[in-house]
């Protein structure tokens, strides 16, 4: 922890121990490894958290198939996620596993609080069940499926379960949540989520069921032997523990708490939305600041699906197209929030054309211009003109403009934005052609290198959160000291006379003939 520091506390939702990680899990956690980048850079004091939710039924059967007792198959899965978190250079601050003492501890602090504030009451359950999505439907979201089956919205096969349960009153909390959702008009977005969470609210809510007994892969729920928590209650929970609940006094949990973005995919919104913050006041603790549900990837205009063996590995992707350029690719290709399409046309489109065409070559150009012009160090720069003053403007306000979208969780706007004066300063070097300016005006070319070098530093600043690998390789080729490319050094400026390296390109060009298969094997 960082004195001093604005917090800043960013979550993925904790991943369900079933399978192993797939781009869904990788595009989540990407996003918030981006924002929590961006914000580290900006000066702020970042929490950011992933982890696994290793309890429940489908866990209990999982291991069962396997052959193997729940713990241990947790422990190899859970490991999958974490491999995944190296594979794709996320940045998280702490890695929670729901298996840990430290959650369990923290589950029963907050049952405890909900049963001294009279919310949670004994009863009996009998209803529709999906074990695949550990949820509770009514018969009226249900449809018929094969053989008399009843199907979640999900596409998840639901069963009929009777057993006592305890229940928390969710049906008492319908007005409050509206208020809530009244008073913080960004607690949800995009506001197209937003609206469906509000018109399930005001369609009435029902008590929850919050703990099982059938099965016993669980938290032991207080007092009460033979019932374990249900597993949403679990996995939710996981947010305070992180930061040092029940320790409400805790530095860390004063400091962080409430979350500044939970951020989730939309199939699980309504778990965040509406029960986290109910149970939350009801424990007499805030709410997180903002929700934010992403939409899904299709594959090549397919769903993913086990049965078409379309599912995209991460770590095919990484080797076929390299890290970085797989980051930026599913940031930029769609507005954060929407469903998108991956295909590989559209993947090489953004290597070649952006990445490679646009910034890349951008750079290769002007550092090899000052390799053979300028003895290989920065050049002298004359006094400046009103074009070359524009340019660096825009390149250093560019800052608040990416805030603006950071904030709001628009990636794919800050990099339109970003791009754009990308775009400014191929368009700047086309028309002053230092090539040209060497034989005429060669201290008008320093000036014009120079003016394009300090701006290539400001953009590869400001995409470090995205590209972290890339941008390090360009600013090193500025000889740009490490200590110096956070936010803060954006209004310094290179210092002529610095001696660089040999250019080498940032972003090559993808060729066809490169390209595997990226789908998963027979």
């Amino acid at each position: 922890m960082t004195a001093g520091k604005p917090a800043y506390y960013i979550t993925t939702p904790i991943y369900y121990v079933n399978d192993d990680p797939h781009i869904g899990h990788a595009y989540t956690t990407l996003a918030c490894d981006v924002l929590a980048r961006f914000k580290r850079l900006d000066g702020f004091n970042v929490c950011f958290l992933t982890g696994t939710d290793e309890h429940g039924q489908k866990v209990e059967k999982s291991a069962a198939v396997a052959g193997v007792d729940p713990q241990s198959f947790t422990d190899r899965v859970s490991q999958n996620f974490r491999d995944l978190s190296q594979l794709l250079n996320f940045s998280n601050d702490d890695f929670i596993r729901t298996t840990e003492e430290r959650h369990k501890v923290s589950c029963q602090a907050l049952w405890r609080k909900l049963v001294a504030a009279g919310d949670i009451y004994l009863g009996s359950y009998a209803g529709w069940y999906a074990v695949r999505d550990e949820a509770y439907y009514a018969e009226s979201e249900l449809t018929d499926g094969p053989n008399g089956a009843k199907i979640a919205p999900s596409g998840a096969e639901c069963e009929w379960v009777e057993e006592e349960s305890y229940f928390f009153r969710l049906s008492s909390w319908g007005e409050r949540l509206q208020k809530f959702y009244d008073d913080n008009p960004d607690f949800i977005l995009p506001p197209s989520r937003r609206n469906e969470v509000v018109s399930f609210v005001k369609g009435g809510l029902k008590d929850l069921s919050i703990s099982r007994t059938t099965f016993s892969w669980g938290i032991p729920v207080p007092d009460a032997p033979g019932h374990i928590m249900y597993v949403w209650l679990d996995a939710l929970t996981n947010y305070i523990t992180a930061v040092g609940f029940p320790d409400e006094q805790s530095e860390s949990f004063r400091t962080f708490w409430p979350a500044d973005v939970h951020m989730v995919g939309k199939d699980i919104l309504r778990f965040h939305a509406v029960y986290w913050p109910a149970f939350l006041m009801a424990a007499g603790v805030a709410p997180p600041k903002r929700v934010y549900a992403h939409g899904w990837w299709t594959i090549e205009g397919e769903k993913m699906s086990k049965s078409l063996r379309n599912a995209l590995v991460p770590a095919e992707l990484v080797a076929t197209y390299g890290l970085d350029q797989v980051r930026y690719f599913l940031l930029r290709e769609v507005p954060f929030g929407n469903d998108g399409d991956f295909s590989h046309k559209a993947m090489v489109g953004r290597m070649n054309y952006d990445l490679a065409n646009q910034f890349g070559n951008l750079a290769q150009r002007v550092l090899s211009m000052i390799a053979k012009n300028c003895d290989g160090r920065v050049p002298q720069p004359g006094e400046l003109e009103a074009a070359d003053e524009a340019l660096l403007r825009a390149a250093t306000a560019l800052l608040q403009e990416l805030r603006d979208e950071f904030d709001r969780q628009q990636f794919h706007g800050a990099l339109t934005k970003t791009w754009e004066v990308v775009g400014a300063a191929n368009r700047f070097i086309d028309h002053a052609a230092p090539w040209t300016l060497k034989k005429t005006d060669p201290a008008r070319m320093a000036t014009v290198l120079y003016v394009l070098a300090d701006t290539i530093r400001r953009l590869a600043i400001l995409c470090q959160a995205v590209m972290p690998d890339a941008m390090a390789a360009m600013l090193g080729q500025l000889s740009v000291d490490p200590a110096a490319r956070d936010f803060a050094a954006l209004e310094s400026r290179l210092v002529p006379g610095t001696a660089l390296p040999a250019p080498q390109p940032i972003f090559p060009r993808f060729v066809e003939e490169e390209a595997p298969g990226v789908r998963e094997g027979a």
